[in-house]
């Protein structure tokens, strides 16, 4: 039988059809949602849709997998969400107030650090100039390091223009701690007036920038390398982490 949710139960033995038209055993369907599951809950962190496809059984469709799992954690306690290209389970949003914590507390940003982040976020990929450009003001290495640090933001890669400066993005950390699956889930201009964090009185022609992907690399942006790495003090010769 099949669940409610889509995913194939044993004693189901009618061929199925997944969304990306793969026609599966449902048997082998079931062991699939089995196994990603198992991935998923063993990792520390998020899983990437990639490790879970090598590990599925051969014509299973991976992201079919994983909507019917996220469909069937959906009303539970823990849920389990999609972060870019990865998988991971986290407790139930309105179930945050019961979860107690005795961890050490997370470094409170200062306004400085927050607005660069939120620059970071929505301007992708951009370099430090065209930060200060935006805020107006200089920005200190400290306030990059402690988002860096943090694990929000990261090298993206270099702009082909002179000097070739470092461009900067966010991470999947920076998704998972916001709650957000993608970048393309920002809050938009009319969520973030109705927040109060816009002025009612912004200029017409204002827009929220939508970011790209976090895999994508803009036209004019090269990849950050080992060579890069080094030159930029973050590898000693040879590939080892600078400490």
């Amino acid at each position: 039988m099949t669940g409610a949710t889509g995913v194939a139960e044993p004693g189901d033995d009618a061929p199925r059809e997944t969304d990306g038209g793969t026609i599966v055993d449902p048997r082998r369907l079931h062991e699939a949602a089995r196994i990603a599951e198992a991935l998923v809950f063993a990792s520390a962190g998020p899983v990437s849709q990639a490790y879970i496809a090598e590990r599925l059984p051969r014509g299973v469709d991976v992201l079919h997998v994983m909507r019917e799992l996220k469909a069937l954690y959906a009303g539970r306690g823990v849920n389990l969400v999609q972060l870019d290209d990865s998988w991971a389970f986290r407790t139930a949003p309105d179930l945050s107030f019961a979860i107690r914590t005795d961890e050490t507390e997370v470094r409170k940003l200062s306004r400085a650090a927050l607005e660069v982040l939120s620059i970071i976020a929505y301007h992708q990929p951009v370099t430090r100039a065209e930060i200060e450009d935006i805020r107006g003001v200089q920005t200190s290495k400290g306030t990059l390091d402690v988002l860096m640090e943090a694990g929000w933001v990261r090298f993206r890669g270099r702009r082909r223009s002179p000097g070739r400066p470092v461009t900067f993005g966010t991470t999947r950390d920076f998704l998972d701690h916001f709650g957000l699956e993608d970048l393309r889930d920002l809050p938009g201009l009319e969520e973030l007036k109705g927040a109060g964090l816009l002025s009612g009185r912004i200029p017409s022609n204002f827009q929220v920038p939508m970011p790209l992907r976090e895999d994508e690399l803009a036209e004019d942006e090269d990849p950050i390398t080992q060579f890069d790495l080094e030159e930029l003090g973050l590898l000693t010769p040879g590939g080892k982490e600078d400490e």
